[in-house]
């Protein structure tokens, strides 16, 4: 009767280790508080996808300017908007297959 009122979670017993639910749990019963250094993980990731975009848009209007492919002053913006959608657009075609080779 006492064996039945323990969760499944809490008996060694029952894990598996080649199971990645039974390493999470494992892994939740371990660690006790916030998980500060897997949150430091994501925000580096995040911090780097946010660098390119960011970089880009300082640069574009001096790029459009000098490599003279707008005919006035007052398209550069409009050319500029077409290379950061461009871009974009780039990173969602190609973030399937680039998700593919990080796996």
């Amino acid at each position: 009767m006492e064996e039945s009122r323990t969760s499944l979670l809490e008996r060694e017993a029952e894990y598996c280790e080649k199971c990645p639910g039974c390493k999470v749990d494992r892994l939740k019963q371990e660690q006790a508080g916030v998980p500060y250094k897997l949150l430091s993980f994501i925000w580096i990731v995040s911090l780097c996808t946010a660098l390119q975009i960011s970089s880009l848009f300082p640069f574009v209007y001096f790029m459009i300017r000098d490599f003279h492919i707008a005919k006035r002053e007052e398209d550069i913006g409009f050319y500029a908007g077409f290379v950061g959608s461009s871009f974009m657009v780039g990173r969602a075609l190609t973030s399937l297959f680039w998700g593919v080779v990080a796996d």
